[in-house]
């Protein structure tokens, strides 16, 4: 398979960036898309030229390192996929494909299609954790935890944090992240004591490092990768209500 790429170069933060045509041949229809990237650094390496840099490390749709735009989508056309589980049969070697970095003003471009997604660290910095002493690992079921809690705490648990959530909102939003990584801790019994100063402080930091404010549009949900739902925001809310109306009344 041949295909024509319209990758976005740009050296560092500060400098202004540009797509640039490639041609890349034997591609197999079973490699990945990363699998294709690496392809052309060889061969841009071979020649003296500068690799594209790109994220990546499990590659296993684990970790969520590899995030890019692909044709204006996160994570490209499939849905419930990472890059780096797209393959190239997937694609249609006639037409032109565009690769860009994510687009959010939190998430700074450091080079090529590699950026910044240390404010995800500053808002699990917050109050994404759990500080009450809970001792050590207690014996198998010890601690009752009711089906639909247990439910909505792993799905909630399996956001890899790449950030698809925030380079397809258009208003910029990390909420489904900061929902999801709050709901995670808030819906068992250890996380439940601190389950909406947890919800106040991830939220305050989530405004503060310059996401914008979540409109419930639900394109967040069309590209996360496992399928985190648009309810988990829902529910995230609630508890920054109820955080809210606790410190009205205190006061």
């Amino acid at each position: 398979m041949r295909f024509t790429l319209r990758i976005w170069r740009q050296d560092s933060r500060d400098s202004d960036g540009r797509l640039v045509e490639y041609v890349v041949d034997d591609v197999l229809p079973d490699m990945s898309f990363l699998e294709m990237l690496d392809v052309l650094n060889e061969r841009l390496a071979t020649d003296g030229e500068q690799p594209v840099a790109f994220d990546h490390d499990c590659r296993e749709g684990i970790c969520g390192m590899c995030g890019m735009m692909i044709d204006g989508i996160a994570h490209g056309p499939q849905r419930e996929t990472t890059t780096c589980q797209l393959y190239m049969r997937h694609f249609d070697e006639g037409k032109p494909i565009t690769i860009e970095p994510w687009r959010a003003k939190p998430f700074p471009v450091v080079r090529d299609l590699v950026v910044d997604r240390s404010a995800f660290d500053r808002i699990i910095e917050s109050g994404g954790y759990i500080s009450a002493p809970t001792g050590s690992a207690p014996d198998a079921h010890a601690v009752q935890v009711r089906k639909r809690d247990a439910d909505r705490a792993f799905e909630a648990a399996a956001c890899i944090g790449c950030g698809a959530c925030v380079a397809t909102c258009p208003n910029g939003s990390g909420m489904l992240f900061t929902a999801a990584k709050a709901t995670h801790l808030g819906s068992l019994p250890q996380g439940r004591p601190e389950r909406l100063s947890r919800a106040e402080n991830m939220v305050e930091t989530h405004d503060e490092l310059g996401f914008g404010g979540c409109t419930n549009t639900g394109e967040c949900t069309v590209v996360c990768p496992v399928g985190i739902p648009l309810e988990t925001i829902a529910r995230f809310n609630r508890d920054v209500l109820k955080a809210s109306f606790r410190d009205t009344a205190a006061s």
